[in-house]
């Protein structure tokens, strides 16, 4: 996708995101609100007829004889799915578990354009193999072809097995009998019902914005309605400010037996984009640095290096996935030093998608985190557990 056309679509989504949350008013604005709500009904009937369809079994999954873990949540963006996807990961393969992730790859270079009207019109099945972004040993693909979230997680659990593809049912098959994996982690999942066998299905809620506006796609940020939380096996409350009272009885109302688990982002270390030098928390304590993000609630990001003690003098936010340019990187490099900024703070999953510079005037860091249950630790512990002994 040239830059153009992808800077183009970021523009549209943007306004129509400001549009959803109320952030832009007058014009036609409520002409478009109208539309989308309208849209939004009918995605509704779309996504209870789908489920019927599967309950009937009209539609059939497939089971693959494994053990299947479906990590997703109800809306789109900004749960901080990416590290308890990671910390399942790592729990699994500490207690003996041969894990592969299968991740749909969003935003990730699909194959060539003819190859898939071809597949379509001879109505034939793709064989294509999915993407190996990690054999479980080594790294083997980019961040543009792989896909923001399956090129860190790869980056960050090296000897977990990484695939990428659509078809989740045929990435999973590839990695049983390629890899010999017992355990498949279906990354951003929860919607995922092609693929059954002894499932286990985790939905993250956002404590900050639990279900967006209350509306379903397009009219809000919702996938599905609260109401079907009653699939979860476990529910992850992320983010949370250990005020969560209300959230649970709202949770409850819908599912009154999972077990729910509540985490924070906690920071580990900042990193050098290009050089790979670590430094502790205490980098930005009472020094002047800018925030650079493209990410769903840089607001989170933001909040977090205020609460390390970083004097946030500039901050540059893009749209969701950016694909930063070396352009528009020079360009905060400047701004950054034209309000005096020591350093650039990003996100890791921003520093996977930036470009080689010519120049850096400017440390850049991004920051690494992981999540720290701050209740329901012994849950989540008997629930990997009973997870790993179930063979």
């Amino acid at each position: 996708m040239g830059h153009a056309l992808r800077e183009w679509i970021e523009k549209v989504e943007t306004y129509v995101l400001e549009v959803i949350v109320g952030e832009r008013r007058g014009g036609w604005t409520p002409v478009l609100r109208g539309l989308l709500y309208g849209l939004s009904r009918v995605f509704g009937v779309a996504v209870r007829l789908r489920r019927w369809l599967y309950n009937m079994r009209i539609l059939r999954d497939t089971t693959l004889g494994v053990q299947v873990i479906a990590i997703g949540n109800l809306s789109v963006g900004g749960t901080g799915k990416t590290p308890v996807v990671e910390r399942f990961a790592r729990e699994l393969r500490d207690l003996g578990r041969n894990v592969a992730i299968l991740s749909r790859g969003y935003r990730s270079r699909p194959p060539p354009l003819r190859q898939r009207l071809l597949n379509k019109v001879l109505l034939r099945e793709d064989q294509t193999p999915p993407r190996v972004v990690s054999d479980g040993k080594n790294l083997l693909l980019d961040s543009e072809t792989a896909g923001d979230e399956p090129y860190m997680l790869a980056s960050n659990l090296r000897d977990v097995v990484v695939l990428v593809d659509k078809d989740r049912v045929k990435a999973g098959r590839y990695a049983i009998e390629k890899f010999g994996c017992d355990t498949l982690l279906l990354d951003d999942g929860f919607q995922y019902w092609d693929l059954r066998g002894r499932r286990h299905d985790v939905v993250l809620v956002d404590c900050q914005q639990p279900f967006g506006n209350g509306h379903l796609l397009p009219r809000g940020t919702l996938r599905e309605p609260p109401s079907h939380l009653a699939r979860a096996s476990t529910i992850f409350i992320t983010k949370s400010d250990g005020n969560t009272a209300d959230l649970r009885a709202h949770i409850a109302r819908f599912n009154p037996h999972a077990p729910i688990i509540e985490c924070v982002h906690h920071p580990l270390y900042f990193e050098d984009v290009f050089t790979g030098e670590r430094c502790g928390l205490e980098l930005i304590k009472g020094r002047k640095i800018a925030a650079l993000s493209g990410i769903a609630q840089p607001e989170s990001f933001e909040a977090g290096l205020a609460r390390l003690g970083g004097l946030l003098v500039y901050a540059k936010r893009f749209a969701d996935h950016h694909r930063f340019t070396q352009q528009e990187v020079l360009n905060v490099i400047n701004r950054s030093k034209k309000r005096q900024a020591e350093m650039i703070i990003t996100t890791q999953k921003d520093a996977v998608r930036f470009p080689k510079l010519d120049r850096r005037d400017l440390p850049i860091y991004f920051m690494r985190v992981e999540i720290k249950i701050i209740a329901g630790a012994k849950d989540f512990n008997d629930y990997v557990r009973r997870i790993c002994f179930l063979r």
